[in-house]
């Protein structure tokens, strides 16, 4: 290709710079044409170009700046024909003012300090001309010079230095940067604060020496006024910078600070500083806070740390820091001690430390005394406090107050505590009597009686023996005390002795004595008692001795003296006991005319026997006759006699014929003897027969499900009786029946009742030759309606004391009445029968008497004494219907009898005419044994009376009877 050559700029022309610039390369020829590609300072700006023809064409188009300036633009043109590039430069001028200048230096000046100024331009072509003016005034001294910019063009830089004057609060320096050849210029300002101190800082809000309260909220202010710029305010508290809130305005600022006083602010020193740029040292101003503060703790100390009877120790309290010093005091249980004097010496944040002390002497009676310090601020009228409970090591002491004498009562539980302080409170325990230990509570064996634990003492079953002094140890490891109780037990009293054999005369006096044992004992622990004398108090007197006697002096003694005085002994503990006393009347012989002496029985071949008994003092002498003729006894062979004593007062005789002949059957007669005189009893001996009645059948004792009875044999035809029970419930007609098993006892249980039932009894007796007819159904009783394993008849037991209809009772009283009218009648007629018989020859007594005991019931009459026809068992003999009330008991004769001997052949009929009977009906139950009709079925009582067997019919007023018992 042909050269390339350049248009649109000639070297040397000017160009400004934002100009714009349009630089064509071109080249003619070549095949192929040129390849055009322009450089500028030998870096490649552009390569796209353009071909016309035989022409080549690279336009570059460009705003000019400075570094244009001195540019060199390279234009090449190439071909693969070409062996190296051809080549068109130039080297471009543009001409630029400078962009900027800058005015470096101080800000601030004090007045009369020298400020030196530089201005700067950027970069200018042709360089440009600095021109100054300060406060207004161009400066025509300053001095400038210029150096190539790397970008292109020249900098040029002046230095002035300007003096602050007074009275300005501000310098304002303006720059001017000229470009001649372009007659353009750029200005600068710098402006330079004139600085002024600030006015002295003063405080506000607090005034020093005031006293504020630790607590309390403080503001303190701090004011500087003035100054260019205004102040800078920082509070400090003793050197230590703190927080403040600060409020300006145009010609003052405030620092203010908000304290929450506490004991570190006493004396604390505050500081408020004010300072700018114009103040090489700050302004202060330092105030001094007083702060009123209590002691925060208080303490004890103790001399020495442990403390022993019988020594002396030191308490000693100190406070806290505390402004105004605190006032110490002593308490002892609430109670101001006086007499401690109070010291004091500095302490924190300027408050003073104050301390107490007291001397004490160390006695037992101080542990957990408690002493308390108090430390006041009583400008604040605040106190603080610490107490000490004072702990004094001291051997066990027991309690004065303990009982040195204890009372327990025999087989009841007795647990006693002996208090005993000591410190340490650890205390073990030893309990002894008569210096032998008791068994403590975690030894024991289980079957100890007495037992300690610590310091109590358990006998879980007090005896008499167990009385007598017991010690008990309490040790600790300051040593050991002993405390003794005295341990009364209290036992009932108890009859132990009684006088024997007191026999006396008619018309003398007696003394019977009564010894009893027992704790208590007092003169009015034994007492005499005997219900058959009426004027006993007027006839007796009691004397008492120190031993626990009793002495019962009777005075002018009679025949109904005679028999057991009943000596009772209570101190009231546990139940009464009692003992009788027998006195002993000399009196004749009283015969038993009972029907067991007055009949016997024997079988021709073999031994008889008769025996009589008596009651004398002294014991009577026997002897036998028949037919008025003396017995010759113990010397032909056929009669021997024998003697037997019962007792003190009792004895028989018993006459044995041997070989017994119809000879010797009939009447005998028995004669006793004594100083006193003389008795006599006329028994018979008959051949063996079927026995007879038993004379009386009553009831022992009721239970819920069994009835136990009791009767009196009649004549048992000369052999071994038995006996069989009937028994029935009373709205039944059947009866069961129990056969007694043979025994020498009159005595037995019907067991497997119902309970809460009504029964009727009867007995007969049986031997081998035959039966006794059955009693009258006339004893009842009812089994009870409570299961109890105790159950026992008593005479309430036999009264059902429930509500009864009042017309049931007024009918049972009339018919009571009535019957008691008709048993005195029959009474009146027996005796009579007796009486007669008595004057009858006895040969004519050949036939079998018959022994009848004929019971009329109390309960129907409230007026019978003396000797009636029959009266209720020893221990069952009321009758009563459910409801009944105690009226209808004569307690007063339960022990009344009489027995009856007569010709039953005189008497014939059903029955005898005095046929003994008992009625009783008592709550209680039955069962099954074997059962057999009723010898009735009829409804009728009438017919009732009419078909029952002779054996099985009631009294005349069995019909009224019966309704009676039904509406039990």
């Amino acid at each position: 290709p042909g050269l390339p050559y350049i248009e649109g700029y000639t070297e040397g022309e000017t160009i400004r710079r934002g100009q714009t610039v349009e630089l064509i390369c071109r080249s003619r020829g070549g095949n192929p044409p040129a390849q055009l590609i322009w450089y500028k300072n030998g870096e490649q700006i552009r390569m796209a170009y353009r071909t016309a023809g035989r022409i080549s064409e690279n336009v570059y188009t460009f705003t000019a700046d400075a570094s244009d300036n001195k540019a060199r633009y390279k234009c090449e043109a190439s071909n693969i024909m070409s062996k190296a590039p051809l080549k068109a430069e130039i080297d471009m001028t543009v001409l630029f003012s400078p962009a900027h200048v800058t005015i470096s230096g101080p800000t601030e000046a004090r007045v009369g300090d020298p400020v030196p100024l530089t201005c700067t331009t950027a970069n200018s072509n042709p360089p440009a001309e600095i021109k100054w003016m300060v406060a207004g005034k161009q400066i025509r001294n300053a001095t400038s010079r210029t150096v190539v910019s790397p970008e292109g063009g020249w900098i040029t830089t002046s230095n002035i230095t300007a003096m602050v004057e007074p009275n300005k609060r501000s310098l304002v320096v303006i720059c001017h940067g000229l470009n001649m050849q372009l007659t353009e210029n750029v200005v600068s300002t710098h402006t330079i604060n004139v600085l002024y101190p600030p006015s002295q800082p003063f405080i506000h809000g607090y005034t020093e020496g005031h006293f504020i309260h630790v607590g309390s909220v403080q503001k303190i202010s701090c004011t500087s006024s003035g100054g260019n710029p205004l102040a800078t305010l920082t509070w400090y508290k003793n050197d230590k910078k703190i927080h403040s809130t600060i409020r300006k305005n145009d010609r003052s600022v405030t620092a203010e600070v908000t304290i929450l006083a506490n004991v570190t602010d006493n004396e604390a020193r505050y500081r408020c500083e004010a300072a700018n740029s114009a103040t090489e040292i700050p302004l202060f101003e330092t105030i001094t806070m007083s702060v009123l503060f209590p002691p925060e703790t208080v303490k004890i100390r103790k001399e020495p740390l442990e403390f022993k009877p019988n020594t002396q120790a030191v308490l000693t309290c100190d406070s806290s820091s505390s402004n105004p010093p605190a006032k110490l005091s002593w308490w002892r249980e609430g109670i101001p001690v006086q007499g401690a004097v109070n010291t004091t010496k500095p302490g924190l944040h300027g408050g003073k430390v104050s301390s107490i002390e007291i001397k004490l002497n160390i006695t037992e009676q101080l542990n957990g005394v408690v002493y308390t310090c108090q430390a006041t601020n009583e400008a604040m009228q605040r106190s603080v406090h610490d107490a000490l409970i004072l702990q004094v090591l001291y051997k066990p002491v027991f309690d004065p107050d303990n009982e040195k004498i204890v009372t327990g009562i025999e087989t009841e539980p007795l647990i006693m505590s002996l208090k005993a302080d000591g410190n340490p409170q650890k205390i073990s325990y030893t309990w002894t009597k008569d210096g032998l230990p008791i068994m403590q509570k975690d030894s024991r064996t289980g079957v100890d009686r007495i037992i300690s634990d610590g310091p109590t003492l358990n006998i879980t079953k007090l005896s008499r023996f167990d009385a007598g002094v017991y010690s008990c140890e309490a040790i600790n490891s300051q040593g050991n005390s002993i405390a003794n109780i005295n341990i009364t037990v209290q036992f009932p009293a108890a009859v132990t002795a009684v006088s024997e054999n007191v026999i006396v005369k008619p018309e003398e006096d007696a003394t019977l004595s009564c010894t009893a044992e027992g704790n208590p004992i007092s003169d009015d622990t034994i007492t005499w008692s005997r219900d058959d004398i009426p004027d006993f108090n007027a006839k007796t007197s009691v004397m008492y001795d120190k031993n626990g006697t009793s002495y019962l002096r009777i005075s002018k003694v009679a025949r109904e003296d005679m028999g057991n005085f009943k000596c009772s002994v209570n101190n009231g503990i546990g139940k009464t006991s009692s003992r009788n006393v027998l006195l002993i009347v000399k009196h004749k012989p009283e015969m038993d005319q009972s029907p067991m002496y007055l009949k016997f029985a024997s079988d021709a071949g073999n031994m008889g026997k008769l025996t009589c008994r008596s009651q004398a003092s002294p014991l009577a002498r026997y002897s036998w006759s028949r037919n008025g003729s003396p017995v010759s006894a113990n010397t032909t062979g056929k009669y021997y006699t024998t003697f037997k004593q019962i007792d003190q007062l009792i004895s028989e005789s018993t006459l044995i014929i041997t070989h017994v002949t119809s000879a010797d059957y009939g009447n005998y007669e028995c004669v006793a003897r004594n100083e006193m005189g003389f008795s006599t009893s006329s028994p018979r001996l008959e051949i063996t027969s079927a026995p007879d009645i038993p004379s009386s059948l009553s009831i022992v004792n009721v239970t819920h499900d069994s009835v136990a009875l009791s009767w009196i044999p009649g004549f048992n035809g000369g052999m071994v009786a038995s006996y069989r029970i009937r028994y029935r419930q009373i709205q039944e007609e059947n009866y069961k029946y129990e056969d007694v098993p043979l025994s020498s006892e009159t005595k037995y249980t019907v067991k497997g009742l119902d309970i809460n039932t009504g029964y009727i009894f009867s007995i007969m007796a049986m031997n081998k030759l035959g039966n006794s007819r059955f009693m009258p159904d006339i004893v009842a009783a009812k089994t009870s309606i409570f299961m109890d394993s105790a159950e026992k008849i008593t005479p309430e037991d036999l009264l059902e004391k429930q509500d009864l209809p009042k017309i049931v009772i007024v009918s049972v009283s009339i018919i009571g009445v009535t019957l008691l009218l008709v048993n005195i009648g029959l009474v009146l007629g027996c005796v009579y029968k007796k009486r007669v018989k008595g004057i009858r020859d006895q040969n004519i007594q050949n036939s079998k008497s018959a022994t009848i005991e004929m019971y009329a019931p109390s309960s129907y009459n409230d007026t019978v004494t003396g000797e009636t026809l029959s009266s209720v068992s020893e221990k069952s003999e009321t009758y009563s219907n459910e409801g009944s009330n105690n009226e209808y008991v004569d307690e007063g004769r339960k022990q009344a009898a009489s027995t009856y001997l007569m010709d039953q052949q005189e008497y014939p009929g059903p029955y005898p005419a005095c046929l003994g009977y008992e009625m009783q009906i008592q709550p209680n139950v039955a069962h099954k044994t074997h059962t057999l009709p009723h010898p009735h079925h009829h409804h009728l009582h009438a017919a009732q009376d009419k078909n029952r067997s002779r054996d099985d019919q009631s009294l005349g007023y069995h019909g009224s009877m019966s309704s009676s018992l039904h509406s039990s």
